[in-house]
């Protein structure tokens, strides 16, 4: 208990006495240290909680300057005031303007007597602060203890409940996310004041913990991890000096158990990742082969999408593809994520995923292509096109969406090769898939260089001009374009121009 007032009052061996009827509540402030000093105005020495000693030497006696001594004392931040009384001092007792400016000023005033010397309230004083210490230290070993003995039952609960029932303070554990992983004490899910606390932490990594205070409760939140992070603490409450002690250790205890949840996890990883391989596997399969790998993983969404993320050559032993695919498998619903031979990162997510922000937290400044929706039987076709837009996106330094016609636009200044095949990829690559899909290609090549002219078109491949409009139709179909899209037809135009090697600035994608 911290040391008050009352308590030096209380001691026999001090014989410490008050000058006038102080109230309770006066006697109840804390007594951080003792000092003393003769000085006319001492306050600007003084730090705050101190208990003041002085023998008057040059203590005034006139009313309006002792209230302006006590007045400096106050405002000094002192507990109360001690006035030594002897033979051979100024004072055999407190005088009484020093006693009225003292209780107009709400300050304690004690005294002093003559057989204790100044030294003994000192070492008092500070002999009650060690001991007050001393209590902290054994009250965080002790729950130190606890949380080590809970640590060996392999699990959250039991750590997040003897920290709860040793502190009284509430604790949550959440994933990189948000999500809750385990909670305390018969705690509720984190108040909503809190999501905005446990955002700000988790964007910046390991880098950093926060706290405010909202509804009367102080809230908290630490980063959890080893090298990446695994989880954050939301701390609910004002922990005392023995619990501030220990939140480290709790910090440490619960990173251990998240890096071990993690190792553990390995396998199921692996498999997920096989099952996204089985997915994209050249190998025809029956029909809703892939609805039953998606279901399989938990993912049961209609369209779904691929993501392909390009991880940086060199960087951070904790930045490597293995590590970025562990933090979007945990984040991408159904976890169907995998490191390629290539060496690129593939995932396929569902319709309702906000992939922008994933990719943000998870992999912020990887060049990144983010696939159209498609059902998961053409999926593949979604990844290749992601794939074709990691060019675009390593230029542009943001992740790249299938269809975001502005990008074709930015890609006639860039002048990159490899960056504009890398796009013609990305628009034409369903059709390079499909069966004849050289033919379809060649029909839309013509079909746009003749301005939109089908009997034209018609006349150039040799071919009647329903079958041309049958091509584009099924051609429309694969990519999901329209040709009565002026952005459309200028995408599939500038990818034609691409393949064929032409002259970007000839021609255009005229109307018909």
């Amino acid at each position: 208990m911290p040391l008050r007032i009352a308590d030096l009052l209380a001691r026999p061996e001090l014989n410490l006495s008050l000058t006038y009827d102080v109230p309770a509540g006066q006697l109840d402030r804390t007594v951080e240290a003792a000092t003393v000093s003769d000085l006319l105005h001492p306050g600007k020495w003084l730090q705050g909680g101190e208990l003041l000693m002085t023998i008057g030497l040059v203590l005034p006696m006139e009313p309006a300057a002792c209230r302006t001594y006590v007045q400096d004392v106050t405002e000094g931040g002192a507990a109360c005031l001690a006035l030594g009384l002897g033979r051979g001092l100024p004072y055999q007792k407190a005088p009484a303007p020093l006693v009225d400016a003292a209780r107009e000023a709400g300050l304690p005033l004690l005294t002093v007597p003559d057989e204790v010397p100044f030294i003994a309230v000192t070492k008092a004083v500070f002999d009650a602060r060690a001991d007050e210490q001393r209590a902290v230290l054994q009250r965080a070993f002790a729950t130190q203890r606890r949380l080590t003995a809970a640590a060996t039952d392999s699990g959250l609960q039991p750590m997040l409940e003897e920290w709860t029932a040793a502190t009284g303070v509430g604790a949550t554990v959440l994933d990189p996310l948000g999500r809750l992983l385990a909670t305390g004490g018969g705690q509720s899910a984190p108040p909503p004041a809190a999501r905005d606390l446990v955002e700000r932490v988790a964007a910046r990594g390991l880098r950093g913990s926060a706290s405010s205070t909202a509804g009367g409760r102080q809230l908290e939140v630490q980063p959890l991890g080893a090298r990446r992070l695994r989880g954050l603490l939301l701390l609910v409450g004002s922990p005392d000096a023995a619990a501030r002690a220990v939140v480290p250790g709790l910090v440490s205890l619960l990173s251990l158990e998240l890096e071990r949840r993690h190792l553990m996890d390995e396998p199921e990883r692996r498999r997920r990742s096989a099952l996204l391989a089985e997915l994209l596997s050249d190998e025809e399969g029956p029909a809703g082969r892939a609805h039953g790998i998606l279901a399989a993983a938990g993912l049961h969404d209609d369209r779904v999408r691929g993501v392909v993320i390009e991880p940086p050559a060199a960087g951070p032993a904790d930045s490597g593809p293995h590590d970025i695919a562990a933090d979007l498998a945990l984040a991408v619903p159904g976890g169907l994520v995998r490191v390629a031979e290539s060496g690129l990162i593939e995932a396929v997510v569902g319709a309702g995923l906000d992939v922008r922000d994933v990719l943000g937290r998870f992999a912020p400044h990887c060049p990144a292509g983010i696939g159209p929706l498609a059902p998961p039987d053409t999926v593949r076709v979604s990844l290749r096109q992601a794939a074709g837009l990691l060019g675009v996106s390593r230029a542009s330094g943001v992740p790249e969406e299938a269809r975001q016609s502005a990008a074709s636009r930015l890609l006639l200044d860039l002048g990159d090769r490899r960056t504009l095949h890398g796009y013609a990829d990305a628009v034409l690559g369903p059709l390079d898939l499909a069966d004849h899909g050289e033919e379809l290609l060649t029909t839309l090549a013509a079909w746009l260089e003749t301005g939109g002219a089908w009997d034209a078109t018609s006349r150039r491949l040799g071919v009647h001009r329903h079958t041309v409009r049958n091509r584009l139709d099924k051609a429309m179909d694969l990519t999901g374009r329209r040709l009565d899209d002026p952005d459309d037809r200028f995408d599939l135009w500038l990818a034609t121009r691409i393949r064929s090697g032409g002259d970007l600035r000839a021609g255009g994608p005229g109307r018909s």
